[in-house]
């Protein structure tokens, strides 16, 4: 499991090239940026080295901890996973090729893909602060575009970037990924209705191209949530003085809301359900929202079974557990 806060050597990075820059233009430039995303609109917002950098000051601890917990869900499920190359779809700064490689030491080649050539000159400069990263292969151009000279990777990730497209394009995009995915594909969206009907559009097209679902669902059936509950989770990280400054905020955490799929090509047995909402806890049981491979379940583990209430005590949002414990 890795941690939800940024690598030591991107921390040093960002700090090094985060002097002399204004945190109150940088807030004025985040805010500017977080609308556009807001209001349907895409990195084009991000044209100058300071518009990358506030992005990447607002959005990447946040961003970090959605991926990293997403990639902790998935080695769950599949611990001898171990892939050797890694191709990062709208790469931006580098937010989910970091992750990646905290998760997988088998990781040796890394292949980043963007459009945007603010967020690729900072993704670059970042790297270089890496040992193991600075030799990363990061090609500008619209994804789908750029994919299409890319070799396949054991690892396909693509995270806060399907939200940028029309329903065209994400299906174009979609089977473009899954064709350059030799193993495992990963995809993150905000943790929204709307992030979550991306992901569920996406979940079904490719399990209609043979995909298996690895995480979070324990089944590839139709997701059984309706409006208005859908599926997302929830990663807390710490904030750092320059993170409250840009986004005006006090609190020294940051809870972020995400959703996410993880698809594979051959499928994975874990008999497994998942935990869909914080869990009640009390002096005479355990009450548990799961989504288990037949469906939704409440689960109500009595404390008089100490053993496992022991363990149901201890289950948390998003978490993997076994059918037998319920």
């Amino acid at each position: 499991m890795i941690t939800p806060d940024l690598p030591a050597e991107l921390k040093a990075a960002l700090d090094a090239k985060l002097q002399g820059l204004s945190r109150a233009e940088a807030a004025t430039r985040a805010a500017v940026i977080s609308k556009t995303y807001r209001d349907g609109g895409n990195s084009g917002a991000i044209a100058t080295e300071t518009d990358a950098l506030a992005y990447a000051l607002a959005r990447m601890p946040a961003t970090y901890a959605a991926v990293t917990a997403s990639l902790n869900a998935l080695t769950e499920i599949a611990p001898d996973f171990a892939p050797q190359s890694l191709l990062d779809v709208g790469a931006g700064p580098g937010t989910a090729t970091w992750a990646a490689g905290e998760a997988f030491s088998s990781l040796t080649g890394f292949t980043l893909v963007d459009a945007n050539s603010a967020l690729r000159a900072l993704a670059l400069d970042l790297l270089t602060g890496s040992a193991r990263l600075r030799d990363c292969q990061y090609q500008r151009g619209e994804a789908r575009v750029a994919l299409a000279d890319r070799q396949a990777a054991d690892l396909v990730m693509a995270s806060y970037v399907i939200g940028e497209l029309n329903e065209t394009e994400r299906e174009a995009l979609t089977d473009a990924m899954w064709a350059k995915t030799r193993d495992t594909l990963l995809v993150v969206e905000p943790g929204t209705p709307a992030g979550y009907s991306r992901i569920i559009a996406l979940r079904e097209q490719l399990i209609a191209s043979g995909a298996h679902v690895a995480a979070p669902c324990p089944h590839n059936d139709k997701c059984p949530l309706r409006p208005p509950d859908w599926c997302h989770f929830i990663q807390r990280l710490p904030r750092s003085r320059a993170h409250k400054q840009v986004k005006g905020a006090e609190l020294p955490f940051e809870d972020e809301k995400f959703s996410y799929v993880a698809l594979t090509r051959a499928p994975i047995s874990s008999p497994h359900a998942r935990v869909l909402a914080q869990p009640d806890v009390n002096k005479v049981e355990v009450v548990a929202k799961l989504c288990t491979p037949t469906g939704l379940a409440i689960a109500k583990v009595p404390r008089r079974n100490k053993a496992d209430y022991a363990r149901a005590r201890r289950w948390r949002w998003g978490d993997a557990v076994e059918e037998s414990t319920r």
